[in-house]
């Protein structure tokens, strides 16, 4: 899978036009066409996402399908309601040891630093071409390289495949961050969904070496999958991530016998002390919310300096709807001011601990 995007086709191009133009409209207009939800925490939903979950509730559920169509579903979806975003000063193709790929995007001729970024989709669904458009925002408001990862996917490759995957990407992340310019003590670790849970894991893995990630980036994470919390079942019929679709994810990746209490699987049942500063974004109306929260909560019982973005009016996977909504597109780069703002010399401190929001 390249990261590149194969051209819309004309049918392909009417939906796009039609779904910008639908969650685009007024917002009384919105409200009228959206019955627009309220959580249990008082959050309301942003109208056009609350449109964009009535559309999405209509059409195929691809956890009906085996992953190979599954993936062909994500994919044109991706590609249908990408952002459309400038051209970078480099977008290159790379191959890593052991035939991993990935690409890294810088905008300009300047950059921060670097991010090392692991893409959603339940360990099963997603790629880099899936990706293109989030990453591509993250690195151009966060004046950053960004480093996308292809790490294998199961059913082919099961637990802990993704998490090999993710140290073999940190090592050439060290090892070539300086002929890219780059500082290898300026790299955070980043990641969406599933890929939250690699970038968590890989910080834990990567306690106590010489080299360790200057932040941890974590989107809406899967944390812990020993157990299930109130925000699982509120929004257990979620369009944009139901328990379905969560069990249909979990018999995929994990093997006969897994012990779901493995800090591999559920980081938060591991060691979160000396962990590396935290910036963790929550959405409101996410089944993984609670887990996200309670992450956010240890790390900083454990110490670690943490921010927590709770975008209340979102739903799981929002940093792929910017297209769509303005919403979605103000909390994707919120996310992007953090990285930016830990970039500064005014930012993560880590001689001494400090880490000035």
């Amino acid at each position: 899978m390249t990261s590149s995007r194969a051209k819309l086709t004309l049918a392909e191009r009417i939906q796009r036009a039609m779904g910008v133009l639908a969650c685009r409209l007024p917002q009384p207009v919105l409200r009228r066409l959206a019955d627009v939800p309220v959580n249990t925490d008082g959050e309301e939903m942003a109208p056009e996402i609350a449109l964009l979950m009535r559309m999405t509730e209509a059409g195929d559920d691809y956890s009906d399908l085996a992953p190979a169509g599954a993936r062909e579903v994500v994919e044109a979806e991706s590609r249908i309601f990408a952002d459309r975003m400038p051209s970078f000063a480099i977008q290159e193709e790379l191959r890593l040891p052991g035939g991993l790929q990935a690409t890294r995007y810088r905008a300009g001729s300047s950059s921060r630093g670097l991010v090392l970024f692991f893409h959603g989709g339940g360990f099963v669904l997603g790629s880099r071409a899936s990706y293109d458009s989030p990453v591509k925002l993250l690195a151009l408001k966060a004046g950053v390289d960004v480093l996308s990862v292809e790490y294998r996917l199961a059913p082919e490759h099961p637990f802990p495949a993704p998490h090999e995957d993710a140290l073999t990407a940190w090592g050439y992340a060290v090892e070539h961050a300086a002929q890219w310019g780059l500082d290898p003590h300026r790299i955070v670790v980043a990641g969406e969904s599933s890929g939250g849970n690699v970038a968590a894991v890989l910080c834990q893995q990567l306690r106590g070496r010489e080299v360790q990630p200057f932040l941890q980036v974590l989107i809406y994470p899967v944390v812990d999958l020993s157990t299930e919390r109130p925000s699982h079942h509120e929004f257990a019929g979620s369009p944009a991530l139901s328990a379905k679709q969560i069990k249909w994810f979990s018999g995929h990746y994990l093997p006969a016998g897994t012990d779901v209490k493995d800090p591999r699987v559920s980081p938060l049942l591991g060691n979160l002390d000396g962990l590396p500063p935290a910036v963790v974004s929550v959405a409101g109306f996410d089944p993984l919310r609670d887990e996200a929260l309670e992450y956010a909560a240890e790390l900083l019982e454990n110490g670690v300096p943490t921010r927590v973005l709770r975008e209340g009016g979102l739903v799981h996977g929002f940093i792929s709807f910017t297209a769509l909504s303005r919403t979605s597109r103000a909390a994707t780069e919120r996310i992007a001011e953090e990285i930016a703002r830990a970039m500064s010399p005014d930012g993560v401190a880590r001689a001494s601990g400090a880490y000035r929001f």
